[in-house]
């Protein structure tokens, strides 16, 4: 029977692939955006997982056939369901972030996404706290017309630059 275990020798957490490394280690930088954006967060508060390793599915150290996402054991004898003492832990609500910092970005701003201009006025009393994200399927001509209202109301865009290309000179 083989078993992989790693030990870290380090006291630093290993990101996932969902979240900045600044999120986990708990450290706010500097960046451009913030540097460049009037509008700043009512609240900066460092966010701090309880958690960054991934939860593996039972056995899939052992088996390639068994993939390592998580699924809930559902055996009748299992002893990961049963939570046996050296068995791979199971997630649940203890292990969630706290409420305070959850769905915020390093930033400071939660996002709310917007794919017109009169969703962005919602968030004119909320500019503080939520930035807005321009949807996917936003033409450039509306995604233009947002980010100029967005100024006018003091509403950061995350997004602001994508899909907006320089005008040539004709």
């Amino acid at each position: 029977l083989l078993t992989k275990h790693i030990f870290l020798t380090h006291p630093i957490p290993i990101p996932s692939p969902f979240q900045s490394r600044s999120c986990v280690l708990g450290i706010t930088r500097k960046t451009k955006e913030r540097k460049m954006a009037g509008t700043q967060p009512l609240v900066k508060r460092t966010c701090v997982k309880k958690r960054t390793k991934k939860f593996a599915r039972h056995q899939s150290d052992n088996f390639y056939r068994v993939g390592a996402s998580w699924r809930k054991p559902k055996g009748i004898d299992g002893r990961v369901r049963r939570r046996f003492r050296g068995n791979i832990p199971m997630p649940s609500v203890g292990y969630g972030s706290d409420k305070r910092t959850r769905n915020v970005h390093p930033n400071g701003f939660k996002s709310a996404v917007v794919n017109n201009v009169s969703e962005l006025e919602m968030l004119m009393m909320h500019n503080r706290t939520y930035a807005a994200t321009i949807g996917h399927s936003v033409s450039s001509r509306v995604r233009k017309l947002i980010v100029e209202r967005a100024a006018q109301l003091a509403i950061r865009v995350t997004n602001a630059a994508a899909k907006l290309r320089a005008e040539e000179d004709e």
